[in-house]
């Protein structure tokens, strides 16, 4: 695809844009372009390219050839500094706030107005209040913003961005930690901002938010332009379609659960919630989620039961017998394997290769006589690697260079390779495109179909309704209902969230 020459009456415009990394091409003769008060929204697969695209623009990487133009003049964006400089903000996935401090001087930070050499902290409040309106944020400048809500945090990066006279704002995945509350009040900035001439370029997975709010979709695939939606075109189907060249087909969910009780909680309270019991089954070969929203104590109820926070109260039983879980490795031991949300952080080690992630719960097993038997660990990791498909150049590539898809599918291996009764997965596809959900889902019921039995969290309600035999939706730390598959709805779970009945 190629676009015509540059007009003023372009925002910014982006032409035969190429990056390439050792052994790996992430963009090719890539083109895009963004017009005064639109929402751009750019989608594709995990590995598709646009983390690079973006980081490209926003400066903070360095393209092998490009061509960009900022209202129809030429610019070269060597770092964050020279995109601020020409009205260009990126807004990370990853928020980059200093959280010890106030709002205001998160606002500034760098960029502090000066009084006899010293921080002038009057006109800094009163600089930050407007920017602070702007995005709907009501909370005083001094506030500290390690005290906000996530979606609080987030319009503080905005409001951030705001300050800088930014006219493309970037927004990376802006509501994958979102509630649905958060959720709306930034569909409603955006919707401002737009309304005010700044042009955004929003990257998500969610389609749905992609077809509340873009003018138009630029689809990448494989590092390539893989085509444009206008607004009267975008659908799911058709979104999707164009990510992963193919029609994701549809099909029902096949029930393994069986009879015996391989994981039973009774009376379990946690540290969040010490004077709510909690009881609950799962079967052997049964997938049971946990829906409610956030703060409902969802996270805090795996680590409990994988031994990371000590339980106040109650006892778990696997397969009828009672274990004590005081630690992760009394979990591991007992068959539990938790892989957590925040895969980056805890799921998986960047620094680390794809073999070496895979295998490090293992190493006991892989070991003899207390010595790493190195070619044993290989062919682990090269068995869970082609069951899990996951996609690497190699074994020894590091982990922070793969995809989200196959860095979740990484941080699943290497619990699959100690074979674990029960999995517990916190937020399993958060952060991956269709194409990569897609396969998890299918790994999921795989392992169900062998006989494990699958706890999972989930904040996405397609999730939830499409992949549980049953349902445990909590309120406010406590079990508010348990739905099976056929009284599953959206209605249904949301009235239980909330504290209404079913």
């Amino acid at each position: 695809m190629s676009l015509p020459p540059s007009s003023p009456r372009e925002l910014l415009a982006i032409r035969q844009l190429s990056k390439r990394f050792p052994g790996v091409t992430a963009l090719h003769q890539v083109e895009l372009s963004l017009q005064r008060g639109e929402v751009l929204a750019v989608i594709g697969e995990n590995g598709a390219g646009k983390s690079t695209l973006m980081k490209i623009i926003g400066g903070v990487q360095q393209p092998d050839e490009v061509e960009i133009f900022v209202e129809g003049r030429p610019v070269h964006l060597d770092s964050v500094r020279a995109a601020e400089r020409h009205g260009i903000a990126l807004i990370h996935q990853e928020l980059n706030l200093a959280d010890n401090l106030d709002v205001a001087a998160n606002l500034f930070l760098g960029r502090e107005p000066q009084r006899f050499g010293f921080v002038d902290r009057r006109r800094l409040y009163a600089d930050a209040a407007p920017l602070l309106s702007q995005v709907g944020l009501s909370c005083p400048p001094h506030t500290i913003v390690g005290s906000l809500s996530l979606g609080h945090q987030q319009l503080v990066e905005i409001a951030r961005a705001l300050s800088t006279n930014a006219r493309v704002l970037i927004m990376d995945e802006p509501t994958s930690s979102l509630s649905q509350h958060e959720t709306d009040q930034l569909y409603r900035v955006v919707k401002e901002l737009r309304a005010r001439g700044v042009g955004i370029i929003f990257i998500s997975h969610r389609l749905g938010e992609v077809k509340e709010l873009a003018d138009r979709v630029l689809v990448l695939r494989d590092g390539e332009n893989a085509g444009e939606l206008s607004r009267e075109q975008i659908s799911h189907e058709a979104m999707v379609k164009r990510m992963v060249g193919r029609t994701l087909g549809r099909h029902a969910r096949v029930s393994f659960g069986g009879a015996e009780a391989w994981l039973d909680v009774r009376g379990l309270r946690t540290p969040a919630h010490p004077r709510v019991p909690l009881d609950f089954t799962v079967r052997s070969g049964e997938i049971v989620g946990v829906a409610g929203l956030v703060g409902a104590g969802r996270t805090e109820l795996l680590r409990v039961l994988f031994g990371i926070d000590r339980a106040i109260g109650g006892q778990v039983l696997l397969r009828g017998k009672e274990v004590k879980l005081h630690s992760p490795l009394d979990a591991i031991r007992a068959g539990l394997a938790l892989v957590p949300e925040d895969r980056k952080s805890q799921g998986v080690i960047l620094q680390m290769a794809v073999n070496e992630n895979i295998t490090l719960p293992s190493l006991r097993r892989a070991g003899r006589g207390g010595f790493r038997q190195r070619r044993h660990e290989n062919e682990i990791a090269a068995e869970m690697a082609r069951r899990l498909d996951v996609r690497t150049p190699s074994l020894q590539q590091f982990v922070q260079f793969l995809s989200g898809g196959n860095q979740q599918k990484v941080a699943l291996a290497k619990w699959l390779a100690l074979e674990p009764r029960v999995l517990l997965l916190d937020e399993p596809t958060r952060g991956i495109d269709v194409g990569a959900k897609q396969e998890i889902y299918q790994l999921m019921e795989k392992l169900a179909g062998h006989g494990v039995a699958i706890l999972f969290v989930s904040s996405e309600m397609e999730e939830v309704l499409r992949m549980s035999d049953r349902a445990l939706v909590m309120h406010e730390g406590r079990i508010a209902g348990e739905l099976s598959r056929t009284e599953l709805s959206e209605e249904a779970v949301m009235n239980l969230a909330t504290g209404h009945a079913a």
